[in-house]
């Protein structure tokens, strides 16, 4: 089995002195956004998954919008990492190095995500009482995340660039 490493430099490009990835150091080096757009749209589904989960059971339990809140974000987390580790254990990782993986992938990201969508939802009045059959709860919703990630981009962005984030796992999908 070839290692992630070996094949993240062949492929992607190798790091440079100061330990930055050297994007035109192979010779099919992606562009910083396309990695970055991956692993946005990666913790996205991820959070989204668990977010929607979160909220639709807090609104139908009628849940106080702090404890739907704090629903929501477990279960970001869990389908987050969850979505990043799966494909690893079924390649044959081990549990401890797939959940060290996801821990240093995609924690940055699922965090600065939830703030946003969250704080977005208790800020659009009436958002999170709004009922599940209505559009302030779901276009509330589905903006929130639609801006989270636009949010988080950026920050994947820079710690691709730098090695760090998503770049970590990157040679394990391949």
């Amino acid at each position: 089995m070839e290692r992630p490493q070996q094949h993240h430099r062949d492929v992607h490009g190798s790091r440079s002195r100061a330990g930055k990835l050297d994007p035109g150091a192979g010779n099919h080096a992606p562009s910083f956004n396309r990695t970055a757009l991956s692993a946005t749209v990666h913790c996205l589904t991820g959070c989204a998954i668990g977010e929607v989960l979160g909220m639709v059971l807090g609104t139908a339990l009628d849940l106080t919008n702090w404890t739907t809140v704090w629903l929501s974000v477990v279960l970001a987390f869990v389908f987050g990492y969850s979505l990043t580790m799966l494909p690893l254990l079924h390649r044959g990782i081990a549990l401890k190095m797939a959940v060290a993986l996801a821990l240093a992938s995609d924690t940055a990201s699922i965090v600065l995500m939830e703030i946003i969508d969250n704080l977005i939802m208790l800020v659009i009045l009436g958002a999170m009482d709004a009922g599940l059959g209505t559009v302030l709860f779901w276009g509330s919703l589905v903006a929130s995340l639609l801006i989270a990630g636009a949010m988080a981009f950026p920050l994947n962005r820079w710690l691709i660039r730098r090695g760090q984030g998503h770049a970590v796992i990157h040679g394990y999908h391949h």
